[in-house]
């Protein structure tokens, strides 16, 4: 089986030496390439992972399109979708693997927090319930799916905020995720830097406006 892990970035560029280094060794795989997807960076991330010898390619600037173009250029079985501010837990390709042999089609994973609050493992621990008990996976867990089933589905819908809840709910018409119980680990940066509570609450707010029908283009706007 052959492995395709997209990497969205804008502005990334202190994440990247980091992340490459973590990387490295998926790098070396036969089976498994990396397309980092740039959606007009200013500080120099695209020609720092090109000057890495790294693939990457242009796209216009949303979450979105930009993993919507990486999945067209990716030559893999399978497409993992992996935030430049995630790391990924040993083996994870091989968990990817066997979910998909036992007959799974999509799925991710379980998720911790990085950082000093000492709120963060009780909120990856109710992310991770939620996301069992709901069958809807975020982009914080690296959501994998059989590049088949992506592409028939017509990929990440073109909208700017929540497309991960988006694929998650058509994904799941179809059939329950893979919940691989191995954790990635994602930054909680945006926690922090906000403050914990608020962006619990703000996120809360707007998953929740989501689901009774408020456009992704209001969201965003209150996101951002």
């Amino acid at each position: 089986m052959r492995f395709s892990i997209v990497v969205p970035l804008l502005n990334e560029r202190e994440q990247l030496p980091q992340l490459i280094e973590h990387l490295r060794s998926l790098l070396a795989r036969d089976n498994c390439e990396v397309i980092f997807v740039d959606g007009g960076s200013d500080d120099g991330s695209a020609e720092f992972l090109s000057t890495a010898g790294l693939t990457v390619i242009a796209a216009q600037r949303g979450r979105a399109r930009q993993m919507n173009a990486g999945a067209e250029a990716a030559s893999g079985d399978c497409l993992l979708f992996l935030h430049a501010d995630t790391r990924l837990p040993e083996n994870a390709l091989e968990n990817i693997e066997r979910a998909l042999l036992r007959g799974n089609c999509w799925g991710r994973f379980d998720v911790r927090i990085s950082g000093n609050s000492i709120w963060f493992p009780l909120i990856a621990t109710l992310i991770n319930w939620r996301s069992r008990i709901s069958g809807i996976a975020t982009g914080d867990q690296a959501i994998f799916v059989r590049r088949d089933l992506f592409e028939e589905l017509g990929g990440f819908a073109d909208q700017p905020l929540m497309e991960d809840i988006a694929l998650s709910g058509r994904l799941l018409e179809l059939a329950r995720p893979a919940c691989i119980r191995a954790r990635v680990t994602t930054s909680g940066r945006r926690w922090q830097k906000y403050g914990v509570l608020r962006t619990v609450l703000l996120m809360w707010r707007l998953r929740f406006d989501y689901w009774r029908g408020v456009s992704a283009e209001q969201l965003a706007r209150r996101y951002d």
